[in-house]
């Protein structure tokens, strides 16, 4: 009985000395920075609502091709989004594997729920989708890997190319919701410019207060989501860095 307990203090000791080493800090404090890609998600919802949002401004015309594109917008989101659920997961492995305790690595693997497919018009190719499996298998592997420091480091030098790519995918797609977006404000801004000045101040008071409202409402929102487009890229250029800071300290094979 003492030899077990003798054992069991071993072992707790030297899972202890390899999560506590600066190195495995290092991977503690990468997957905590997983939060920062609600950024990208915020904006695949807002690139999800587009039509909702342009719909008012639209002339008859363009309102029936914008329903069918908006058909495939929303099949088309549901993978967009899951990219994130997929990074999220794997980053958050890497730091369960490395000593933190607050991941629940078997809700994120099933966050992630099933693939992905190639969305080639927005730029989200076969290479992207591939990449994403490969994270979603390593983050599934690691509910059932020791928590050791080798195990972390094998984790990092398995996910690396797969990262890279899954990464490439969101800002090539933080690209496209940006064009959407400046489009969206040409739309918007532009109807209420060309439409302003021929409302009557004295007989449509009310409707040209209104209207004025709502160009100033619009122009901050647009300033607004500029703002959160740098936000996420800078999010992403962050993650990027630190991931090449961890394998660049990997140890020799």
């Amino acid at each position: 009985m003492k030899r077990l307990c003798l054992l069991l203090c071993l072992l707790a000791l030297l899972t202890g000395c390899a999560s506590s080493t600066p190195r495995m800090a290092a991977v503690r404090a990468f997957a905590a920075d997983a939060p920062k890609l609600g950024a990208y998600h915020e904006l695949t919802e807002r690139y999800r609502n587009t039509y909702q949002r342009q719909q008012p401004y639209m002339y008859p015309a363009a309102d029936a091709r914008e329903q069918l594109l908006d058909a495939r917008r929303q099949q088309a989101c549901d993978d967009f989004v899951k990219l994130q659920y997929g990074l999220q997961a794997y980053m958050r492995a890497l730091g369960k594997l490395a000593g933190d305790n607050q991941y629940d690595l078997e809700d994120q693997v099933k966050s992630i729920g099933s693939g992905i497919k190639a969305w080639p018009d927005s730029g989200l190719e076969d290479r992207h989708v591939n990449a994403y499996a490969g994270l979603t298998r390593l983050a599934a592997r690691a509910l059932t890997r020791p928590l050791q420091e080798n195990t972390v480091d094998q984790l990092l030098r398995e996910g690396s190319a797969p990262m890279q790519q899954v990464l490439d995918a969101m800002a090539t797609l933080l690209r496209l919701y940006s064009k959407s977006s400046d489009n969206e404000e040409d739309l918007v801004l532009g109807m209420l410019e060309s439409e302003i000045p021929f409302l009557d101040a004295n007989r449509k008071r009310l409707l040209l207060a209104l209207a004025k409202a709502k160009q100033q409402e619009k122009q901050a929102e647009f300033r607004l989501i500029g703002l959160r487009f740098t936000l996420a890229r800078n999010n992403l250029d962050l993650i990027a860095q630190k991931q090449r800071a961890l394998l660049d300290h990997l140890p020799a094979d």
